[in-house]
């Protein structure tokens, strides 16, 4: 299991759109991934649980990945929220 704590640089935050980009990216990965932020933890897979923390930017939230490509998952993942739009 690899956890990584990040914050969110998107300027909209994980809303909409992006969220469902976020998602799609998630899916792309074997492991299992969650979000967690004030002890709720969602489906990193899962659009409705991802909108339902309600991320806007500059939140901060654990990342976490477990599986064959955790690795990969949580790079690509912590990079996809950091980066600035």
């Amino acid at each position: 299991m690899v956890e990584r704590e990040i914050d969110i640089r998107l300027k909209t935050g994980l809303q909409a759109r992006p969220a469902a980009l976020f998602v799609q990216e998630a899916n792309r990965f074997k492991s299992d991934v969650f979000l967690e932020k004030e002890g709720r933890k969602i489906n990193a897979k899962s659009i409705m649980g991802l909108m339902s923390l309600a991320l806007n930017s500059g939140a901060v939230v654990n990342l976490i990945a477990s599986g064959d490509d955790e690795e990969e998952a949580v790079e690509a993942l912590a990079n996809f929220v950091q980066k600035k739009d």
